[in-house]
């Protein structure tokens, strides 16, 4: 027995298609223009202006499907983790989305700053909520509160995005990088955020492999790793 694809489905999977040919080609050149979108698509101008009728239009269909990737990433606090591992794997997972997007930031005149900060509502959300954990349980300082923290972590993984664009921050390991700086901005000492970190995409790495890989040596937490107070 055959299953069919409806309208509808067709629609949404062209315009999905339409949105990451978009992101391709508008971080390839951040100016770009429909005519060159719809081109690279493989459609008509008249098929894209009618699923994005502007280029905000267009742009904030990108940034909407970036948005949904991120949120997929968001752990749950879990009491047989430590908190700085969960929140470590939270920052290797975010930072993987976000850079398969940093380009995008090139992106001038669109109030781009505003539109990203929109969408980050519910990381901002979750991550407030997971800092405050982790300075209840004494993992984290308390020299702010955790929504400030939270906003501030993010302004520093955006900022470590852009000077990955602009070629000042070339680790081979960004990701491992992003999350030990945010863990200092804990009050982890460098030390231990540097292990955190590294353990933590090791996890990541062996959640996302494929099934029919052979697994990973099994993790342990370091010694050094303050437990979850529970």
């Amino acid at each position: 027995m055959t299953t069919s694809t409806t309208p509808s489905t067709r629609a949404q999977a062209k315009r999905r298609h339409i949105l990451n040919v978009a992101a391709v080609e508008l971080a390839r050149n951040p100016a770009a223009s429909m005519e060159e979108i719809a081109s690279a698509a493989g459609v008509v101008r008249r098929t894209l202006y009618g699923y994005f009728p502007t280029r905000d239009a267009l742009i904030d269909g990108i940034l909407d499907v970036a948005a949904e990737d991120i949120v997929s990433t968001l752990r749950t606090l879990d009491p047989d983790e430590p908190v700085s591992v969960t929140t470590a794997r939270c920052t290797i997972a975010l930072w993987r989305v976000g850079d398969k997007y940093r380009l995008l930031l090139k992106l001038t005149g669109t109030n781009l700053g505003a539109r990203i900060e929109q969408r980050l509502a519910p990381v901002h959300e979750h991550g407030t909520e997971m800092l405050t954990y982790g300075q209840e349980t004494g993992v984290y300082s308390d020299h702010l509160p955790a929504e400030v923290l939270s906003h501030a972590l993010s302004g520093l993984v955006l900022g470590l995005l852009e000077t990955r664009n602009s070629g000042e921050w070339t680790d081979p390991d960004p990701d491992i990088g992003a999350a030990q700086a945010c863990l200092i901005t804990l009050g982890v000492r460098p030390a231990e955020a540097a292990e955190v970190a590294k353990m933590a995409a090791i996890l990541e790495n062996q959640d996302h492999q494929p099934t029919d890989c052979p697994p990973h040596t099994s993790i342990t937490t370091p010694r050094n790793v303050p437990e979850n107070r529970v």
